[in-house]
């Protein structure tokens, strides 16, 4: 991705609001890359809301910048619960920043928990 001129402050760095942002472009490009759309995990009843999300910023990724975000997915959901894991490296291959997401699958009908999709386990498994 680029750091585009709309998502930069006063001083040409990347705003820090919108790191999150960024996760969630990387996070989702990650489980199409697996066969796994969200707009497929919606339309079976089941979203996925992020109920925790932490960062670490370390050197701030500036206005036209080139940069890379890898996604991990650190194991195989937990009951309703998925974790994923990301850093982001700018030109120079340095790390400028590092977080987590935790991710609740829940019923779009009631918003409540619930396991994960058959189809989604399905896909994740060969990786684990």
């Amino acid at each position: 991705m680029r750091v585009r001129y709309a998502e930069t402050d006063r001083m040409g760095y990347a705003y820090y609001g919108n790191y999150p942002t960024y996760f969630e472009v990387a996070r989702v490009e990650a489980l199409r890359t697996l066969g796994i759309r969200y707009a497929d995990i919606e339309s079976s009843g089941v979203m996925l809301p992020v109920r925790d999300l932490s960062l670490r910023y370390r050197i701030p990724l500036r206005y036209d910048e080139l940069f890379t975000v890898t996604t991990e997915i650190s194991s195989l959901p937990e009951g309703s619960r998925i974790y994923f894991k990301y850093q982001i490296h700018n030109e120079q291959a340095e790390l400028c920043t590092e977080g987590e997401t935790t991710l609740v699958f829940a019923s779009t009908e009631t918003g409540r928990p619930t396991s994960a999709p058959l189809a989604f386990l399905e896909a994740l498994a060969p990786y684990f």
